[in-house]
Parts: C-alpha cells; sequence; structure tokens
C-alpha cells in the first residue's frame, strides 16, 4: 500500500505544481531563487529527454506508454514479495514522475519543466526540469541498486 501511495503522491505532488506554473508563470521570464542559482521558468517540452525527437511526439507517446506499462507490471508482480523494499520504492518514484510526464505528453502535448539551475557548467544550465524528473531519477538509482 505504502508503494502506490508513493507512487500516486509523486505524481499528483508534480501535477499540482505543472498545474501552478502554467496558470501563473509567464513563458519566457524567471523568478530566481537562492541567490540566483535556482531558476522557475515555464518551458514545454515536445520531445523526450532535451527535447530530443520532438518532431515525432507520437512515437515517444507509445515508447514512454509502453515503457511505464512494462515498469507497472513488474512493480505490481513485486509488490506480492516481502523483500526487495529499495527496488519497490524506487520503481514506485519511477511510475509516480514518468506516470506524471506521460500524462502531459497525452493531455497537453508536451511536458511542463520549470526548474533551471545556475552552475559554473554550462551545459548543465541550459537544462529544464520539473519534480518528476529528479524523482525518476533517483527512482533509477534505488531501483538499480536498491534490491535484495
Amino acid at each position: 500500500m505504502i508503494f502506490a501511495v508513493t507512487a500516486a503522491a509523486v505524481f499528483l505532488l508534480d501535477f499540482f505544481v505543472k498545474q501552478q506554473i502554467e496558470n501563473y508563470l509567464v513563458s519566457g521570464k524567471s523568478k530566481k531563487f537562492c541567490k540566483g542559482r535556482v531558476l522557475l521558468c515555464k518551458h514545454h517540452n515536445y520531445g523526450a529527454i532535451f527535447n530530443r525527437m520532438e518532431k515525432r511526439p507520437g512515437l515517444v507517446k507509445k515508447f514512454c506508454g509502453g515503457f511505464l506499462l512494462s515498469l507497472g507490471i513488474v512493480w505490481f508482480l513485486l509488490l506480492r514479495k516481502k523483500d526487495n523494499f529499495g527496488l519497490k520504492l524506487g520503481l514506485s518514484l519511477l511510475l509516480g514522475g514518468g506516470g506524471s510526464n506521460l500524462y502531459d505528453r497525452i493531455v497537453r502535448g508536451y511536458v511542463v519543466d520549470y526548474l533551471s539551475f545556475q552552475t559554473p557548467w554550462k551545459w548543465l544550465n541550459r537544462i529544464v526540469f520539473n519534480i518528476s524528473d529528479f524523482f525518476i531519477f533517483l527512482g533509477s538509482i534505488l531501483a538499480a541498486f536498491g534490491g535484495k
């Protein structure tokens, strides 16, 4: 039960924040936090990671949907087992974050990204994230290293 609640909480948290960003933040404008190191901005990502395949959104939706469906089946089968807490938590985070981004792709036609960081590395400064991205990253690490 805790794993289903975790996945739902990740989905709903990011869903709520994306709604606020869409409703109240103007595209092209950013708000600075933490002495300008964290930027809140509205970015629409029509492709996959780094806007890759933005010209083929249907393929991105199918790939992401198929991947999440496969992940969901594995997650569901693992829920019956008593061990593998880290793996189940990781998959829950992946499903919640991935589900939120897939929802955006299907309903909006793009993923809403809104967090950027100002760092010494220019390549990192150009990337705009959302909360789901962080949960997907954390979930991937837990799933990879959290088994048994």
